[in-house]
C-alpha cells in the first residue's frame, strides 16, 4: 500500500482546476439569472445564492484535499447521518408545499435529502472498494447495497419526494453496474419495475397521478393543472435563436412562469439567451460530466473511482430530468437544476459531490488500503 506523503501545497496544485473552473462559471450564470429573475434584484435569490456559492468553494477544496483514506473510512459514518437527518424529517421535519422534507438549522432549513444522495455514493463506493470484481454478483453480496439504496429511497419517497427517491434509486443503480453489475440483473430490475407499474400508480397520491396526466394533455387545463408546463413551453419557443435578451424576458419578467427560479431555471435562460445560450449551458455540463468520468477513469482505486462516476451520475440525471420536464418531455418532478437553480441545500450538495471528484483526482495514483483490518 502506498502512503500519502506530499504537502497539501503539492495537494493544491495538483487539483483539476478545469473541473473547479466549470462549477464556478455555472453557479455564476445561476446567480444572473436568478438576479434576472427578480427583475435586476440581488433579493430575495442572487444575493443568498452568492453568498452560498462563496462559501462552499474552500468548503469543495478542503474537501479534495484530506486524504482519500479519510473519507474511506468514514463512509459510512456520513451515509448514518444522512439517515438519521432523514428520520429527524420524519418526526420533527418542517412541513412546506404540502410535504415534509426540512429541518430547521439555526434559523435556516435543509433538505437532507439532497445531501444523502452525496452520502449514498460514499457509502457504496466504500462497500464495493472491499468486493472483488469476481465476487460482485453473488446474491449475498448484492444485498448490502440494495439495502443501502432502500432505507433512504422509502425515507425520502414517505415525504412525499418523489423525484429525489427516483434519483436516489437510479443513482444506486448506476454506482452498482459502474462497480461491475451484470446485465442480467439490471434487464430483471427493469423487467420488474414495468411489472410493478400498477401498484405504483396505486400507491401514488392524487398530486402525483395528476402531474402525469397533465403530462399527456397538459392542452386540457391551460389555467389549472396544464399552466405551468404550458408556460414554460411559451417562454422557451419565444426565445427563438439569440433569445430577448437578459432582463428582458416576458414570461419570466412578467410572472407568468412558475417557480422559475428553480425547477424552472434553464426556461428562463432560454427564454432571455435563446436555444444558443441553452445550448452552451448543456455543453458545459456535459463538459462538466464528461470531466468527472474522465476522474473515474484515471483513478487507480475503486473508491475514487466510484465517487467520481457516481457524483457524475447525479449531475446527469438532475440535468436530464429538469431539462426533460420544462419541455414536456416527461411529468414534472419538482427536480431543480444543479448550479443554477436557487436552493441552498442542492447547491451545497453538489458543491460537496464535485470536492470529492476533486478529491478522487488529487489521489488518483494512490493506492488505497483493501483489507479490513487496515481500518483498524
Amino acid at each position: 500500500m502506498r502512503r500519502v506523503n506530499h504537502s497539501y501545497t503539492n495537494r493544491l496544485a495538483n487539483i483539476h482546476w478545469p473541473i473547479t473552473i466549470v462549477v464556478c462559471v455555472l453557479c455564476a450564470i445561476g446567480f444572473a439569472v436568478l438576479y434576472s429573475a427578480a427583475r435586476g434584484n440581488m433579493d430575495p435569490w442572487a444575493g443568498r445564492h452568492l453568498t452560498r456559492f462563496l462559501f462552499m468553494i474552500p468548503v469543495m477544496i478542503l474537501i479534495a484535499l484530506i486524504d482519500i483514506q479519510f473519507w474511506v473510512r468514514t463512509a459510512y459514518w456520513i451515509y448514518g447521518s444522512g439517515v438519521l437527518l432523514l428520520i429527524i424529517v420524519e418526526l420533527i421535519g418542517v412541513f412546506g408545499k404540502g410535504a415534509q422534507r426540512w429541518v430547521s438549522v439555526g434559523g435556516t432549513s435543509i433538505q437532507p435529502s439532497e445531501f444523502m444522495k452525496i452520502a449514498l455514493v460514499l457509502a457504496l463506493a466504500r462497500y464495493y472498494h472491499f468486493v472483488h470484481i469476481s465476487e460482485v454478483n453473488r446474491p449475498i453480496v448484492l444485498a448490502a447495497p440494495l439495502l443501502l439504496i432502500a432505507i433512504p429511497a422509502a425515507l425520502i419517497l414517505h415525504q412525499p419526494n418523489l423525484g429525489t427517491a427516483t434519483i436516489t434509486c437510479l443513482t444506486g443503480a448506476a454506482i452498482m453496474f459502474l462497480a461491475g453489475l451484470s446485465w442480467r440483473y439490471i434487464t430483471v430490475a427493469g423487467v420488474a419495475v414495468v411489472s410493478a407499474i400498477p401498484v405504483i400508480w396505486a400507491g401514488m397520491h392524487d398530486y402525483q397521478k395528476q402531474r402525469v396526466f397533465t403530462f399527456l394533455s397538459p392542452e386540457s387545463d391551460p389555467l389549472g393543472a396544464g399552466y405551468n408546463i404550458m408556460q414554460s413551453k411559451i417562454a422557451i419557443g419565444s426565445g427563438g435563436f439569440f433569445g430577448k435578451g437578459f432582463l428582458e424576458g416576458s414570461q419570466g419578467q412578467l410572472s407568468f412562469l412558475p417557480e422559475k427560479q428553480t425547477d424552472f431555471i434553464f426556461t428562463m435562460l432560454t427564454e432571455e439567451f435563446g436555444m444558443v445560450g441553452g445550448l452552451g449551458i448543456l455543453i458545459l455540463y456535459s463538459v462538466l460530466i464528461f470531466m468527472g468520468f474522465r476522474v473515474a477513469l484515471s483513478s487507480h482505486n475503486q473508491f475514487g473511482r466510484l465517487v467520481a462516476g457516481g457524483i457524475s451520475t447525479v449531475l446527469f440525471i438532475h440535468l436530464f430530468i429538469n431539462c426533460a420536464m420544462v419541455m414536456g418531455l416527461i411529468p414534472v418532478v419538482g427536480v431543480p437544476l444543479p448550479f443554477l437553480s436557487y436552493g441552498g441545500s442542492v447547491l451545497m450538495a453538489m458543491m460537496i459531490g464535485y470536492g470529492f471528484v476533486l478529491n478522487a483526482y488529487v489521489y488518483r495514483n494512490i493506492g488505497v488500503f483493501r483489507g479490513v483490518r487496515d481500518l483498524l
